[in-house]
């Protein structure tokens, strides 16, 4: 059984509040009529300050409208005591007392039901999705009139899935073709720009999942296998998250600019991951790999071996998309201090943990010093960390100390040793996960030490060749030749504000080269290079420049 949704949603549901509820989703919400969109656009503007946009939402106890933005339907709920509210854009339902948007059944079917009401009657007086999309290759200024956040309500009918899209034949108006003709170079450019750009609607302390299916959504090899539909499945369907994430790439990729509402996805993740399952709110990196262990063990079945019945060259063994993709291998050497003789594991990893200055884990400045030189493509100001510090600090030699000892297999006694981490296999997506939640007996807190990150990493120093290399003298021979193959690019960073009790996560993506998106739930807007490497971070997504090929 999956647990309870908002406690809150109960105190609405009395009397004739489903009749109420078709009321506000036919007259304010999905606007069906000429009429209808009349009375929308003529009263629909806040009562507080007179604005029609700032995210107006209505009141689902009295006839009110106030602005999300600007916190006057925070000031109504308040005073008032009036707990939910309805997004009049996007038709969700916000609980003021969850301080989030919230999911319920029983109100997402009325929404649907009016949802496609208002399509039939809307009729064939918009253009159809097939005549939307011609018109956005044909004319990109039909195309650039739509904001990436802000849909018209009235296209968004036709814009959500399953709501009867109707493919009508279409040709292009005169003024159209002549647009054309005098600019013949404007057809190369894409108008799939933003596609794949998607907001996600937040059902109930949410967003730490959602910055992660944002991040995931843009991993380029992960997309292609997906919209390739490669996943073979052995399972039921309905159970199966790969299965699901398949589905969520569709929606993603589709050309739809409507928010998605990712209830199945999350319902799935309940099931297979039971520890993530309630509304309280959740670690986005406990939820990344427990996202990744469950797609992997559905989608182990695909390939577990090469082409040519070879074991996979990862340290799992496997071959599937997830292990192809994140997977990597850390090496452990492990030396004794008598003999010198060495131990060496090697372990497969999804992640990267790093600690950071602040922490009670002693942290040792490693960066070059304070004159401002860069490192890595990071600059070193005075005090600042950096990745690179943080990842020198990950991979240094480390005294295990007396109490710490291990039996020692050429001494054949337990000796003192050394331990030191290094990688011997990078994975294709390399994710950094910044320690910003520290939990112990005594102390549970956030860390909010800035680590400064570059767009362009190089990881060969932290490579164990590299580390060969510098003891048979051969090290900058062999930077020369592993350089190119060990850079990588970010292209995700997710974000978190405020406390360790209270918080709200957020994404930036990559969607082109030097093209960034901020992610917060349901609203995508632009980002510059500069609000990005400005974000505290606390998981970074690096993608490899050069794939190798075996």
């Amino acid at each position: 059984m999956s647990p309870a949704g908002c406690s809150h949603v109960n105190g609405y549901k009395v009397d004739n509040w489903k009749q109420n509820l078709r009321v506000i989703y036919q007259c304010f919400v999905w606007s069906g009529t000429a009429e209808t969109r009349r009375r929308k656009a003529k009263s629909c503007i806040c009562h507080m300050c007179g604005a029609h946009l700032n995210r107006l939402h209505s009141c689902l106890y009295c006839v009110f409208f106030g602005c999300f933005t600007k916190k006057h339907i925070h000031e109504h709920a308040k005073n008032k005591r009036h707990n939910l509210a309805i997004d009049l854009l996007y038709g969700g339902i916000y609980c003021f007392v969850c301080q989030d948007y919230i999911y319920d059944k029983d109100m997402e079917q009325i929404a649907k039901e009016e949802q496609r009401k208002a399509w039939k009657l809307q009729g064939t007086a918009f253009y159809s999705v097939r005549e939307f999309s011609a018109r956005c290759v044909l004319v990109p200024q039909f195309y650039t009139r739509l904001s990436v956040i802000s849909v018209p309500s009235h296209l968004c009918f036709f814009m959500s899935t399953g709501i009867g899209e109707k493919y009508t034949t279409w040709e292009p108006t005169k003024r159209e073709l002549e647009l054309l003709r005098h600019n013949p170079k404007r057809r190369k450019i894409t108008t799939n720009c933003t596609i794949g750009l998607r907001g996600l609607i937040n059902l109930g302390n949410t967003c730490f999942m959602n910055c992660i299916v944002q991040a995931l959504t843009h991993t380029p090899l992960l997309r292609d296998f997906f919209l390739s539909d490669r996943h073979k499945c052995e399972m039921q369907s309905n159970s199966c998250l790969v299965c699901e994430m398949s589905q969520l790439f569709q929606e993603f990729y589709s050309g739809h600019r409507s928010p998605h509402i990712p209830f199945r996805l999350l319902h799935l993740v309940w099931t297979h991951a039971r520890h993530l399952a309630g509304y309280e709110q959740q670690d986005a990196h406990e939820f990344l790999i427990a996202a990744l262990d469950v797609l992997h063990r559905h989608c182990k079945g695909d390939t577990t071996r090469d082409d040519n019945g070879k074991k996979a060259n990862n340290p799992n063994h496997c071959n599937c998309i997830i292990d192809q993709i994140f997977t990597g291998g850390l090496q452990s050497d492990v030396t004794c201090q008598v003999c010198h003789g060495v131990s060496t594991t090697i372990d497969p990893f999804w992640d990267i943990s790093l600690d950071l200055p602040g922490s009670s884990t002693p942290f040792w400045p490693l960066s070059p010093g304070g004159d401002g030189s860069t490192v890595n493509g990071e600059s070193h100001l005075s005090g600042s960390t950096t990745l690179t510090d943080c990842l020198r600090r990950f991979t240094r030699p480390e005294h295990l100390g007396s109490s710490a000892k291990i039996k020692c297999g050429g001494c054949h006694s337990y000796q003192e040793s050394t331990k030191q981490l290094t990688m011997k296999k990078l994975p294709i997506v390399a994710c950094f996960h910044l320690k910003r939640f520290e939990h112990s007996a005594k102390l549970r807190r956030k860390i909010t030490t800035y680590v400064s990150f570059p767009l362009e990493l190089d990881m060969t120093p932290f490579m164990a060749s590299s580390k060969e290399s510098r003891m048979n003298g051969q090290y900058q021979q062999t930077v020369d030749v592993l350089n190119n193959d060990n850079k990588y690019s970010l292209f995700a960073v997710v974000n978190h504000q405020g406390t360790l009790e209270s918080g709200h996560y957020t994404s930036f993506i990559r969607q082109h080269k030097d093209q960034w998106f901020k992610c917060d739930d349901a609203i995508i807007t632009k980002a510059s290079i500069k609000d990005v490497l400005d974000s505290e971070g606390y998981l970074l997504f690096y993608h490899k420049q050069f794939l190798e090929y075996e």
